[in-house]
């Protein structure tokens, strides 16, 4: 495994830290207890250790009555490198990942030489450039908490790492132990896993043990690395108020666990059969308020709503006015489906079905549109075929240069053409675009830009859905030349509905009057 195929995701980091008390036979009791527990929930863990070379770190005057807290904690805890190598070996036994907090450029010489699975950076040390240089030259994968920095700090901190090439994870932090919940601050989640895409965004706790909806909470925003300080407790030995037993780290586990099933997935999932039989149960189908004969076309003040709507019976949500009767129904009586003329589908109908996904799109890429442009509806096998052969045009700059959103939904394609004169760039902002030029594919990610020149044929077609830029020259009337000869011979009016705005009163018959 390289550094750069470790995935972060789904790990929990189980900080051993000075849990060990200096013991030896204490710290394997506790990396056994948590594989047990890391292995009963069927979890990826890693035990993380803490080096600090201790006859450099501590400055010789401060050995011994220094009034910093830690150093007495430190000295009185150390344990030399034979020792950890034991504990290694044992999270090795008990198949866990090893990881380390270096304080001190010695130590990270020493994690890399020991054969570490992946080096940690601890808050205190996320502006201590000499020691991430080393670190960032170790070649193992990095994850750094954040602790105590601003947002400039952390965008720098990111900056660093993602210019030196390093694999590594971020990981919201808050170093208060214990962390009370009014400060566990987990709206910050959200914007770095926004802010920092090229990142895995972690979760490194120090609230109470105890406290299971802040895990669940770092999860929904996004956090897919969890991070705890862990323990055993003795007839000697108590733990401090934020490092959990292998119960509460099983607890734990299990809560994030739960947490996933009950977020899901990403992409909404079709409806299960019993949410829609629970649905149609509840829907109003629709009735005659009076005897109506065959031929008569209905009207509102004919019919009523009301529930249950029975099987293949016509329901209120598709109701509309002068569908034609094609039997005789009974005051009260329902109307099925074999009742009525089949509805006459207007072309523009196709527009108005996709209109709402193409906004979500552009919703979901974070662009924002003015209230002045023109939108153009491409549909080069007529407006029933726009979502299998069409893109929707949004022209934001017409002048000696032009700008434009492209949206393509899933499925979609823009058949085979070049441009007599016009020079035009893609830029991909959402989604993946798959673009042939002169019979070369390409495959564009969000970022890549694509030339195409005068006189180049192209195509392109997603099937995630798309959203891209297209910055070109002037756009001229008749500057598109088909590979298929039909289409060429099209009036332009034939293959592309043109409208301000979105169209809303422009499309025939008020068939966007709904937005």
């Amino acid at each position: 495994m390289t550094k750069d195929s470790f995935d972060f995701r789904d790990l929990f980091v189980l900080d051993l830290a000075n849990n060990h008390q200096g013991d030896v036979e204490h710290g394997k009791t506790i990396i056994r207890q948590m594989a047990d527990v890391v292995h009963k929930r069927g979890a990826k863990a890693a035990v993380k250790f803490q080096f600090r070379q201790l006859d450099t770190f501590v400055h010789p005057d401060h050995r011994e009555g220094s009034d910093n807290k830690h150093i007495p904690r430190f000295l009185s805890t150390e344990l030399k490198r034979p020792a950890y190598e034991e504990m290694l070996a044992e999270v090795r036994k008990q198949d866990l990942l090893g990881m380390c907090t270096p304080f001190d450029e010695e130590s990270v010489d020493i994690i890399v030489d020991m054969g570490f699975d992946i080096i940690k950076v601890a808050s205190c040390s996320a502006m201590d450039w000499p020691l991430l240089e080393k670190i960032a030259a170790s070649n193992l994968p990095v994850i750094c908490s954040t602790g105590g920095l601003d947002q400039e700090a952390i965008d720098s901190l990111y900056t660093f790492f993602f210019h030196r090439g390093v694999h590594f994870a971020l990981m919201h932090c808050v170093s208060i132990y214990p962390t009370p919940p009014n400060m566990l601050n987990l709206n910050q989640v959200a914007t770095m896993v926004k802010r920092h895409d090229h990142a895995v965004i972690g979760w490194s706790t120090h609230e109470e043990p105890d406290n299971l909806g802040a895990v669940q909470v770092a999860y929904a925003k996004g956090a897919r690395i969890f991070e705890r300080h862990v323990g055993a407790v003795t007839d000697k030995i108590q733990l401090n108020a934020y490092s959990s037993t292998a119960e509460q780290v099983e607890r734990w586990i299990t809560s994030l666990q739960q947490a996933k099933e009950m977020c899901g997935g990403v992409e909404r999932p079709p409806a299960p059969q019993e949410e829609v039989d629970s649905i149609i149960a509840l829907q109003r189908g629709i009735f005659a308020r009076e005897p109506l004969k065959k031929g008569t076309l209905l009207t509102r003040d004919m019919v009523f709503f009301a529930m249950p709507c029975q099987d293949n019976q016509i329901s209120s949500g598709v109701w509309r006015e002068n569908i034609e009767l094609l039997e005789d129904i009974d005051a009260g009586g329902a109307i099925f489906e074999s009742s009525i003329e089949a509805f006459p589908e207007m072309p523009e109908m196709v527009i108005k079905r996709s209109l709402h996904s193409v906004k979500a799109l552009l919703n979901e890429a974070a662009i924002p549109l003015n209230s002045d442009f023109e939108v153009e509806y491409s549909h080069h096998y007529g407006l029933e075929n726009f979502l299998n052969t069409g893109a929707v045009l949004i022209k934001c700059v017409d002048r000696d240069y032009c700008k434009k959103i492209i949206v393509q939904l899933p499925g979609q394609n823009h058949p085979s053409h070049f441009h007599k004169s016009k020079e035009e760039t893609f830029q991909i902002l959402r989604g993946v675009l798959e673009v042939e030029i002169d019979k070369h594919r390409k495959t564009l990610r969000p970022g890549d830009t694509c030339l195409v020149q005068p006189g180049v044929w192209h195509s392109f077609w997603t099937d995630t859905g798309c959203v891209f830029e297209e910055v070109s020259s002037r756009d001229l009337p008749g500057d598109s030349v088909y590979a298929e000869k039909r289409i060429s011979q099209m009036e332009r009016s034939e293959r592309k509905t043109i409208v301000d705005h979105w169209g809303r009163f422009q499309l025939g018959d008020g068939a966007l009057s709904w937005q």
